[in-house]
This record gives C-alpha cells, sequence and structure tokens, in this order.
C-alpha cells in the first residue's frame, strides 16, 4: 500500500503512522488482557501523537469499544449482569450531562489534558476504591468515570479501582470490567454523534484498529496469568511518562 493510498483511506494518515496505530491497538489489547497494564491508556497517548485533537477522544473510545467489547464477550460467562446494570445507569447519566458540556470544550487543551491525566495515571497513588459491589458505588462509579472519560478518554484504571479486584476471582474480574468499560464507550460515542462529531472518515482506521485490538485480545488471553504483572508495570510506566511528557511538550510548543 503506498503512501497516497492510504491518506485517501484512512483519514489523511500515511502509512507509516497507520501502521504504528495498528501495531499499539494490537499491544494495548494484549497487555489489557494478559496483564491489565492499561492498555488504553498506551493507545491514548500513542494516537494524540498522531491524530487531530477534536477527533482523539472520540476515535479513541470506537477503537477501545471493540476492543472491550470482544473481551466482554469472550468473558460473558463470567459477567455480573447486575453489576453492570447499576453501573450502566451511572454512565447514561453522565451522558446526558456531557452533551450539554462538550460543545463548549476546545479541542486545543485535549493534548495537555490527556498528559497530565497520563502521567498521574502513571505516578499518582490510585485509589483503591472498591467501592463496586453495592448499587450506590456502581451508579457513582458510572457517573464520575463516564463523565472523566469524555474530557482524557482512558478512565480504565479508574473503573478499575472503583469495581475493585481484591477478592475476584481473575475472569470474573475481566468479564465485569470490560462490560462496564462497553458500556462507557458506547455511551461516549454516542454522546460524540449528538454533539457532531462525523465518524464516517474515520471509519476505515477505526475498522482496522478494531480488529488488530480483537487479535491483541485473543492473544492476551491465551497468555492470562503467565505474564510477569510486576516487570510490565514499570516498563509501562516509563512508557506512559516519555509520551506524556512528550504531549505536554508539543502543547506548550503550539
Amino acid at each position: 500500500m503506498s503512501d497516497s493510498i492510504a491518506q485517501q483511506w484512512f483519514a489523511g494518515l500515511s502509512l507509516l503512522p497507520l501502521l504504528i496505530l495498528l501495531g499499539c491497538s494490537f499491544l494495548g489489547s494484549l497487555l489489557s488482557a494478559a496483564a491489565g497494564v492499561g492498555g488504553g491508556s498506551f493507545l491514548l497517548a500513542v494516537m494524540a501523537s498522531v491524530l487531530p485533537p477534536a477527533a482523539l477522544i472520540p476515535v479513541h473510545g470506537f477503537v477501545q469499544l471493540g476492543s472491550n467489547t470482544s473481551r466482554a464477550w469472550l468473558t460473558r460467562r463470567h459477567t455480573g449482569w447486575r453489576k453492570v446494570g447499576w453501573f450502566a445507569a451511572g454512565g447514561l447519566l453522565a451522558a446526558l450531562i456531557s452533551s450539554l458540556l462538550l460543545v463548549r470544550l476546545q479541542p486545543g487543551l485535549i493534548p495537555l489534558l490527556v498528559g497530565l491525566f497520563i502521567l498521574w495515571l502513571s505516578w499518582g497513588r490510585m485509589p483503591q476504591i472498591g467501592l463496586g459491589r453495592q448499587p450506590a458505588g456502581l451508579f457513582t462509579g458510572g457517573l464520575l468515570t463516564t463523565l472523566l472519560t469524555m474530557l482524557v478518554g482512558a478512565t480504565g484504571p479508574l473503573v478499575s479501582a472503583w469495581l475493585g479486584r481484591s477478592g475476584t476471582d481473575r475472569w470474573q474480574y475481566t468479564a465485569n470490567f470490560s462490560s462496564c468499560m462497553t458500556v462507557q464507550h458506547s455511551l461516549k460515542i454516542m454522546t460524540f454523534v449528538l454533539a457532531g462529531f462525523a465518524f464516517a472518515r474515520w471509519l476505515p482506521l477505526i475498522s482496522l484498529m478494531i480488529l488488530s485490538g480483537y487479535l491483541g485480545t485473543r492473544s492476551g488471553l491465551k497468555l492470562m496469568g503467565k505474564m510477569p504483572e510486576v516487570w510490565f508495570r514499570q516498563i509501562f510506566r516509563w512508557v506512559l511518562t516519555v509520551l506524556a511528557l512528550k504531549l505536554i511538550w508539543t502543547w506548550w510548543q503550539h
């Protein structure tokens, strides 16, 4: 495939950035499924270096919808649907609120917000909230994290902290987390559609990234429990830090 063909079909992207995005979609999904190391944050940081700010959050959300939907489907036998339902109710309220706020957001601020958020995810102390066992806690988690995802995208670590991993079977946790994230990204896409974002020109890119993410998920589930999570988390922390600082520096230069 030549650069001209890639640019024609994939929203103006040349071949090398396209291949980078596909590779990172595969890797992020693999590591999310296998080691739970925040592949969504990694993919968001990479996409922020390639895509226009106005397209970053909605396109990332659509890609992550594909990744999480495949993971939710592959682990559906372990899903606690009552938990997902309460989380979805809070997310729906957040989507209604966000539809009124998005039209006031300046796209130029998005790389800065994403960079700062990723730095906090990498180095801040993630609260082990664990409120995802009661309806009120699940509703509140769906509300707050869905509001935040409209601005910074990769709220998976916060949803994970809200649901709580302690005392939960790895497969049950993966199923519940993936289902909640599927709901959240679905609501995000609907909100951006209502706000006027045109997904049509991005659909070929989104489709290929969803496919590569699905392949990464399948590979990651086969590796679940076999990867050294602590080692991967340390490497990921520094990779995300470098990517986040690059985003902040680029924003500052503009």
